[in-house]
This record gives C-alpha cells, sequence and structure tokens, in this order.
C-alpha cells in the first residue's frame, strides 16, 4: 500500500509542472485522492467485502469526480490530472506509470461478458475526453489523443487521434524506460493535413483553368 502511495506521489510531482511540494500534492490532488481511496476499496474486494467497497468508491467518487471500480486493477505510479469525470470500468487493467487526464473514459461496448474493458500498457497516456471502449489492449507508451474514441487494440508506441481513433503514428524503436511524454498538442491530424492537400489542389485546378480562359479568349481575338 504504502508503495503505491509513495509511487502515485512521485508520480504527480515528476509530471505536473504546478505541483510545487509534496504536502501541495498530498492535499490537493483529487486525482492522487482517488487512487489512495481505490486502493482501500481494491483490498475490500478482493477480501470478499465488496459491498463496503462499492459504498466506499461511490463516495470517492463523489468527493473527486473520478470513477474507480474496486475491481480493475492498477499498477504503480498512475498520474491522473485534475481528473473530473474519468471513469476506468471492472475489468480494466491499467500497468505502471500511466497518465490519464479529465474526462477520459475506459469502459465496455456494453455488449460483451467477462472481460469488457481495455488493458492498458506501461507508459500509456490518454488524454483529456479519450474514450477507450472494449476489451483489447493497448500497448506500452501509446499516446491516445484528446476526444479520440478507441475501439480496437493500438500497438505499443503508437499515436492515435480521432473518432474513430486510428494510428497516425508509429515508432518502432525499441523504448528502454517508459517514460511519460506530456506533449499533446503536436499530434498529428491526417483529416486536416487531407483537407490542406485538397485546398492547394483545388487552388492549382482554379489557377489552370484561368489560364486557359485567356488563352481561349486571346486566340478567338
Amino acid at each position: 500500500m504504502f508503495k503505491h502511495i509513495k509511487a502515485g506521489i512521485s508520480a504527480v510531482l515528476e509530471r505536473d509542472p504546478a505541483a510545487r511540494n509534496v504536502f501541495e500534492v498530498i492535499l490537493c490532488y483529487p486525482g492522487l485522492h482517488a487512487i489512495f481511496m481505490y486502493r482501500i476499496t481494491h483490498w475490500l474486494y478482493k477480501h470478499h467485502m465488496k459491498l463496503l467497497a462499492r459504498m466506499l468508491s461511490h463516495c470517492s467518487r463523489f468527493l473527486t469526480g473520478i470513477e474507480i471500480h474496486p475491481a480493475a486493477v492498477i499498477g504503480k505510479g498512475l498520474f491522473i490530472d485534475h481528473g473530473m469525470g474519468v471513469v476506468i470500468g471492472e475489468t480494466t487493467v491499467i500497468g505502471d506509470n500511466v497518465t490519464i487526464y479529465q474526462g477520459a473514459t475506459l469502459g465496455g461496448t456494453g455488449k460483451e461478458t467477462g472481460k469488457r474493458h481495455p488493458t492498458i500498457g506501461n507508459g500509456v497516456i490518454i488524454s483529456t475526453g479519450a474514450k477507450v471502449l472494449g476489451p483489447f489492449r493497448v500497448g506500452d507508451n501509446a499516446k491516445i489523443g484528446a476526444g479520440a474514441v478507441v475501439l480496437h487494440e493500438v500497438p505499443p508506441n503508437a499515436t492515435v487521434v480521432g473518432v474513430p481513433g486510428r494510428v497516425v503514428k508509429k515508432d518502432d524503436k525499441k523504448v528502454k524506460i517508459p517514460r511519460a511524454d506530456m506533449d499533446q498538442v503536436t499530434l498529428p491530424d491526417p483529416v486536416n493535413d487531407a483537407f490542406r492537400r485538397l485546398t492547394f489542389r483545388l487552388l492549382e485546378l482554379e489557377q489552370k483553368v484561368i489560364e486557359l480562359e485567356d488563352r481561349i479568349n486571346n486566340e478567338a481575338l
């Protein structure tokens, strides 16, 4: 329990530039409070005190705005930044050193039984408002862009954006140390890139039409 608490505090200090000291982190970070409470409820759930675990989980949700099912399995170093609206479902498995931003959901599609929530690898970044839905794996060090809806397995070291989520970048090089890359801004946008290419092509065609019209008019004269 205490090693998980220490890892949680270290994760906040490492990944949040606004965190100034340990006392501020302990007192003022709802994501950390939610994880503390989850550790207790998970222990109760595993020891067959499921109703008590669910009741405490519900209280934690009321106090922090973060819903973590007591049956979920969470590794060390999870950092939930701000966290309001984060939902982590019952059969979710989360690896080490994962970062989750506000409004993210690790849920199911409503069609499965048994394992119906995602498995998140080590060092994954799940950005603001992202939805990861289904019993598949998100590979180590993957990055899920803001607002993405992920419905299929994500390979390691990949970047996923869009609705539905699609892989737009993948680094095949092995990452020795799973360390969070906190950049959520400079992600590829293939839809925007396609529109830009179409716009440039349309401008080129319009210019050619103008040149042809001028040539025809000159020949007619």
